[in-house]
């Protein structure tokens, strides 16, 4: 298991201290350097540790509030650091969306991984199949949905001389425009009838993703996680499920619906065996300013608690051309940009080290290196300010960043998250 700690601090890693050049990771995090003036460049995305602690620790309460399995989708964050994070707050495992991902998961010792994808890359398959046989610990569940993908998973797995089956739940489309999954309860049938045939392959339960629904609201997921459940139901009554497997399988919930993944789940009719609800929202880990603020289901359920964005963005301003523009050196490259615009939120002043709100300051557009700002006469900003800004999206906020600064409250950087995109 490579140790993150011991890799070296070069130019690879955007805006970090130039004079930290040669030192482990671990080494720098020792030294606990302000992130303003401990030699850091901007731009600099940061995560507050306080809020990641709270997000961690406030999932893995509600989970168990719940009953409810937690496998949070790792492709959020491609981090092992919050991953071993994530486990010790109580996860089952970690949820991966592509065959590199699980072997980044892999390479880092996570030791549950549910894939949430069908998985019909015959290389892929030949490198499962030799993890599972070198460890029989090794637990892993990933989607099937059409008879031919599980054809070509039998296909591969015979051919690399699989020796365990891999199991596999059958994934039930949220909608009939939705994105993968099987329309139908009886396709649901034939593609099971396709795993029984298939002795390279183990019936271990249903699953789906409710976020790509169109149209989607608290009725509509509601209604098709029913269905969903329902379909366990009949595959357990059919006697689809060995008992060998020891628990059935029913999974869903992304960052938008957990609450009506709980609900449903908490009706789960009694099985032949036991059930694991297993959840797999990933963005709660840092949460945003943006999409997730006003999606996360906390907001119609705020007795439970509620999220706390983690990341702030800081660059620098570069030009002020005129009283009602600024230019800062953060961009496309460097913040999230596919769903909202990042947020200015504060400005840290350039001859003070004060830290204001960011008054009549909006940024109004991205270039590949710089953000655009429009200031309104209230605006206090001068080239050489740094402006923190919120981003709206995690997934698309960490993959820009491989070696992310975590930030105690004060600025003192206590950690770094690397990231394997």
């Amino acid at each position: 298991m490579p140790d993150l700690a011991n890799e070296r601090v070069d130019h690879r890693f955007k805006g970090l201290p130039p004079d930290a050049e040669g030192l482990t990771v671990g080494e720098l995090a020792a030294q606990r350097r302000s992130l303003f003036t401990g030699g850091f460049t901007t731009p600099v995305l940061a995560l507050s540790a306080e809020s990641v602690e709270h997000n961690l620790r406030l999932l893995e309460v509600y989970a168990e509030r719940h009953g409810l399995a937690f496998a949070p989708h790792g492709k959020t964050s491609m981090a092992p650091r919050l991953f071993d994070r994530q486990l010790e707050h109580g996860a089952w495992g970690i949820t991966a969306a592509m065959p590199h991902q699980a072997r980044v998961y892999r390479a880092h010792g996570v030791a549950r991984i549910f894939l949430a994808n069908e998985l019909v890359d015959a290389v892929a398959l030949r490198w499962l199949a030799a993890e599972l046989d070198a460890e029989p610990d090794f637990r892993f569940v990933c989607y099937v949905d059409s008879v031919r993908g599980v054809e070509l998973m039998d296909e591969a797995l015979r051919a690399a001389g699989a020796a365990r089956p891999v199991d596999v739940v059958v994934e039930l489309g949220a909608g009939a425009t939705g994105r993968t999954g099987v329309r139908t309860e009886a396709e649901c049938t034939a593609v099971a009838d396709a795993v029984a045939a298939a002795p390279t392959l183990r019936l271990v339960g249903v699953a789906g993703y409710e976020g790509t629904m169109p149209g989607a609201d608290g009725e509509r997921v509601r209604e098709w996680l029913h269905r969903l459940v329902g379909l366990a139901a009949d595959f357990d009554k059919a006697g689809r499920f060995d008992p060998a497997i020891g628990e059935i399988v029913v999974s869903a919930g992304g960052s938008e619906w957990f609450d009506a993944v709980a609900d449903v789940f908490a009706e789960i009719p009694g099985l032949s065996l036991p059930v694991l609800k297993l959840l797999r929202s990933g963005a709660y880990v840092s949460h945003d300013d943006g999409q997730y603020r006003e999606r996360t289901p906390f907001n119609r359920i705020p007795e439970e608690g509620a999220l706390q964005p983690a990341f702030r963005l800081w660059s620098q301003v570069v030009s002020r051309p005129t009283a009602e523009q600024a230019f800062t050196n953060a961009g496309k490259r460097d913040a999230a940009h596919d769903l909202h615009l990042p947020e200015a939120q504060v400005v840290r002043d350039a001859r003070t080290g004060e830290v204001r709100a960011a008054e009549g300051v909006t940024v109004t557009g991205l270039s590949d290196q710089h953000a655009w700002l429009r200031t309104a006469p209230e605006a206090d900003v001068e080239v050489g300010d740094w402006v923190g800004m919120g981003l709206s999206h995690p997934c698309t906020s960490f993959d820009k960043w491989q070696l992310i600064p975590l930030v105690e409250a004060d600025g003192t950087v206590v950690d770094y998250i690397r990231t394997f995109f």
